[in-house]
């Protein structure tokens, strides 16, 4: 039951973060936990599954034209040096209060971001490789949330939301397994027993999830938006209010 379980928390995954840019380690880790699975196992399951699933992604964006290609080069290049750097800090340091600072962080955006779509003006113009490398550092040091704010940063700076969380989708297979290598050599990541199915899950819905991503941007821009606001605010308020509660 626990494989059937781990497959279909690996295809819901990836169908949300794939389609939105954002969200797969949220998604994944709530199922697998709701379903019995402790902390460790199931982060451990997705960490290591993010590195063919983020592949897997990245390609399915490529080939439906989501990706601009020097963004892409721009967010993932930065991306990995800051990602190896965070994944090296994390392994000698505790950092309690990172996540609340992410899930504040995000909860704004996602206001921020959810405005857009009723006629918000933009962010300023941010800088992509600053992002990138902010993102990376991020999603290392706090086992995910890269994908948020790199993504979310960008469509509320007024980027086309096809492109950026496209580009984003593909910086993060090289940010994810830059990041995994410094895990797997400091902690010595041993294989996980649910791996499989969960990447299987995620592997049939990495297609589905770019070419629903091509769909919506160019038939509702504005659900886009939508959808990508309310997954920000949905996502982190309540952990957020729970923290500080």
């Amino acid at each position: 039951m626990n494989w059937i379980l781990s497959g279909v928390a690996g295809f819901l995954a990836q169908l949300v973060d794939g389609s939105l840019g954002m969200a797969f380690g949220v998604t994944a880790s709530t199922i697998l936990q709701a379903a019995g699975f402790a902390p460790a196992a199931a982060s451990a399951t997705v960490h290591t599954a993010e590195t063919l699933l983020t592949a897997a992604n990245g390609l399915s964006h490529f080939k439906f034209g989501n990706v601009d290609k020097k963004l892409f080069l721009k967010l993932a290049v930065p991306g990995m040096l800051a990602a190896v750097a965070g994944a090296y800090l994390l392994s000698e340091l505790e950092m309690p209060w990172l996540a609340p600072a992410i899930q504040c962080y995000l909860t704004i955006t996602g206001v921020i971001v959810l405005l857009r779509a009723f006629g918000l003006k933009p962010f300023p113009s941010v800088d992509p490789t600053l992002l990138g490398a902010v993102g990376g550092f991020v999603d290392a040091l706090g086992g995910g949330g890269g994908g948020p704010i790199v993504a979310g940063t960008l469509i509320a700076a007024d980027n086309d939301p096809r492109t950026a969380i496209g580009s984003v989708n593909a910086a993060e297979f090289f940010v994810t397994i830059s990041q995994s290598i410094v895990f797997l050599i400091a902690l010595k990541a041993s294989y996980i027993s649910y791996f499989a199915p969960f990447v299987i899950g995620g592997l049939a819905a990495a297609p589905l999830a770019a070419r629903i991503c091509k769909i919506l941007s160019k038939k509702a821009q504005k659900a886009l938006y939508l959808l990508v606001g309310l997954l920000l605010i949905t996502t982190n308020a309540a952990k957020l209010l729970t923290a500080i509660v």
